[in-house]
């Protein structure tokens, strides 16, 4: 290999590592990217791998297939998940809003932070999310709310039905809607993310900020099985290497869900003892948020 070859190298095999973390986040098997971008399944496989030397035309179609900026598949140096987030909000921040943030980061303003919402629950499908979340916000006296069928009942269509005509980048608008509505409520409740929600920055800052966020965690075997159990194998139906898709996705996911404030791990319990172990675990938040709603209860008197 010349001198100038291996820089070129390098940048495809980071290009294709960066193609293949973006839609594994995003839960896309090789085979519906493959169908959703119109490239073919062996041509994506070969931009993964780094040996795909592929031009702006089809990199801009991956990244649109992913609901994604094109700019998001080139390798550029790191500068973590705060920076994602701030590129989006300045992207559709008004000349005031920005003027504000400029002061902010100049040193100049204070930032503000919003009022508790709850605890929101992260983690894969088949984490226990949905189950888990009902039996905590029934033993604590909290509303149980399922942001995607917040999303559907919002828009009077299923998640599949707003992805199939609006895209990723659709639904992920149409999710941070829901959330925004969500947060003007005036009491906490028990969340249940969808799993793909860490692929989208302002989205999932949002739910850190804003919630105690607890990532449930199991081994993969346990994801399929209790995934497969519930009749839903999306986005992985009829892939023979559903399961190599599926550690690919918490491969690339794992690093996000642990910003969560805390892990609870499920693996080999039965539904009561993720349960209790849950209870357990946000015990001190739902004991603290009890004692700060007490003086407001007596004052509003």
């Amino acid at each position: 290999m010349t001198p100038q070859a291996e820089p070129e190298s390098q940048f495809l095999e980071q290009l294709g590592q960066r193609v293949r973390t973006m839609r594994a986040l995003r839960g896309m098997s090789r085979k519906v990217l493959a169908k959703v971008s119109g490239i073919s399944e062996r041509y994506i496989a070969q931009l993964e791998s780094g040996k795909g030397n592929v031009s702006i035309v089809l990199l801009r179609r991956v990244a649109a297939a992913m609901g994604a900026p094109v700019e998001d598949m080139i390798p550029t140096a790191e500068t973590g998940p705060d920076w994602l987030v701030i590129r989006d909000l300045m992207r559709s921040a008004t000349p005031q809003q920005v003027a504000h943030a400029k002061e902010i980061l100049s040193g100049n303003g204070a930032a503000r932070h919003g009022a508790f919402a709850g605890i929101a629950l992260i983690g894969l499908r088949g984490a226990g999310k949905s189950t888990l979340g009902k039996m905590l916000a029934k033993k604590i006296g909290w509303t149980f709310v399922e942001l995607n069928k917040d999303v559907e009942q919002q828009n009077g269509l299923s998640v599949a039905e707003i992805i199939a005509l609006y895209g990723q980048e659709g639904f992920r608008r149409m999710e941070q809607a829901a959330l925004a509505q969500l947060l003007e409520r005036k009491s906490p409740v028990v969340l249940a993310t969808g799993g793909g929600i860490v692929s989208e920055p302002v989205t999932f800052d949002l739910v850190l900020s804003s919630f105690y966020t607890v990532w449930l965690r199991a081994a993969p075997e346990e994801h399929m099985g209790r995934v497969r159990k519930q009749g839903d194998l999306r986005p992985m139906a009829d892939d023979r290497s559903a399961m190599q898709e599926l550690r690919t996705i918490l491969l690339s996911r794992e690093p996000l869900y642990a910003r969560a404030s805390a892990q609870v791990d499920t693996a080999g319990l039965n539904v009561d003892e993720a349960a209790q172990r849950l209870a357990d675990t946000v015990e001190p938040i739902v004991a603290k948020q009890s004692q700060t709603a007490a003086p407001r209860a007596v004052a509003a008197r």
